[in-house]
């Protein structure tokens, strides 16, 4: 048997009840052969809680000492965890991101992954040994200071620690039973999918799909790393994210039409109004915003009026880097020459993805239809070959959603989608 890389997040081990249910999981692939490494999440709602916190006793922490925070939610799950395996027989060892050998650069609140070095966590399997990493951390390459990953940054240390390790497989831990068509707290008759590519789950993923991390699935694409998603809630099988082609008996399947509608109401839209129609101007626009360290998702330009020769440009963002957008936008004015900024955090992004859209005509019209029988107005639109997303108001997602997903015949005729934990924060 081989080496398999576990991730288990804050609604698996919310309390102590939760901690030994997924301790006996753990140590019961240990027993079928296995090596096992966990990487765990903080309990429940207690990053959260720890944010709400600092915001409590400082309106603007420094991101240092925020990552230092933060990073202690991570580190109390490890440390109960390795107690409850050893309370079953088995010996554990825990081991926070920096000595897990998890380095990545310099930037604090949403590190990125520069290189894993497990050379402890080898010595620590070599000797018998469970190994749990705390994760959503690691340590930073030149400072040496603990950094964080962002949110959901625990299945981007998985996903890396399974690629460094050489793991057969990287299993995802979660409240649900695996990848659905759509979110189920939303849609009560999403269905669960078996086998998703790659490229389909990082659309789902970055049109604001929760079960797994845009970065996760990226890095798994790039090192062939299989994930299975799955509840630790219950014993079945959950869903298969890699690229090897789907078997029906000895013949391979043709790729289903249509993957599943995710939803995102954690953006904003800004508006640059009266923006000169010539050549350097969304440049001049896009560079202040990447100065400000930005990341922007849809974009749209409206045609310029023939007679002031100005135009808007449109922009998505998360709404946690609105306020800096704005600030970096209002900065760079007298160099981009605009009129004014709108800025509006009460909209919902909707998106339709599936690999085999490219190639079946009527694709694009049914989405528009479902959504104009559902009385939802669109604001932006956004295309690629394989997902085709609109921003409207946020008041109208969960029913676009509904109307889109029952429009594409995705609604289970069985039992609903079963949540079994986590309050959704």
């Amino acid at each position: 048997m081989g080496l398999v890389v576990q991730k288990y997040g804050g609604s698996s081990v919310a309390d102590a009840e939760g901690i030994k249910r997924v301790a006996k999981r753990i140590v019961e692939a240990k027993k079928n052969g296995h090596q096992v490494v966990v990487v765990v999440s903080a309990m429940g709602d207690t990053t959260d809680e720890l944010i709400d916190l600092a915001e409590q006793v400082s309106p603007m922490p420094s991101g240092r000492e925020f990552d230092m925070l933060l990073t202690a939610g991570e580190r109390i799950s490890m440390a109960l965890l390795a107690m409850a395996i050893k309370n079953l027989g088995h010996s554990a060892q825990s081991f926070t991101g920096s000595q897990a050998g998890v380095i990545t650069d310099s930037v604090h609140n949403k590190a990125r992954i520069i290189d894993v070095t497990p050379g402890r966590i080898r010595i620590a399997l070599d000797e018998g040994n469970i190994a749990i990493v705390a994760g959503f951390q690691g340590v930073s390459q030149d400072k040496k200071d603990i950094t964080t990953l962002g949110r959901g940054g625990s299945d981007t240390t998985a996903v890396a620690l399974a690629a460094a390790l050489d793991a057969e497989v990287c299993e995802i831990y979660t409240d649900v039973d695996g990848v659905f068509t759509a979110d189920p707290r939303v849609v009560k008759k999403a269905k669960k999918i078996d086998h998703i590519a790659f490229e389909d789950m990082l659309e789902l993923a970055a049109s604001g799909s929760k079960v797994l991390l845009h970065r996760c699935v990226e890095y798994a694409r790039r090192y062939n790393i299989p994930i299975h998603v799955r509840s630790s809630f219950s014993g079945l099988q959950g869903t298969w994210v890699s690229n090897e082609p789907i078997q029906q008996g000895d013949k391979p399947v043709e790729q289903a039409i249509i993957s599943g509608v995710a939803h995102d109401t954690s953006e904003a839209k800004v508006t640059v109004v009266g923006v000169p129609d010539k050549p350097g101007e969304a440049a001049s626009i896009f560079r202040a915003i990447a100065n400000a360290e930005i990341n922007i998702d849809m974009v749209v330009q409206n045609v310029s009026a023939a007679s002031t020769g100005l135009t808007d440009i449109s922009f998505t963002l998360p709404k946690t880097e609105g306020r800096k957008a704005i600030d970096a936008l209002e900065k760079a004015k007298a160099v981009i020459g605009f009129d004014s900024l709108r800025y509006d955090d009460q909209i919902g992004k909707i998106s339709l993805v599936g690999a085999g859209m490219k190639t079946n005509p009527g694709v694009t019209a049914g989405f528009f239809e479902a959504l104009s029988d559902a009385g939802v107005n669109i604001e932006l639109i956004s295309t690629s070959e394989i997902r085709i997303s609109v921003v409207t108001r946020a008041d109208d997602v969960p029913e676009a959603v509904r109307a889109v997903h029952t429009a594409f015949g995705l609604d289970s005729d069985s039992d609903e989608a079963v949540v079994y934990g986590g309050t959704g924060r």
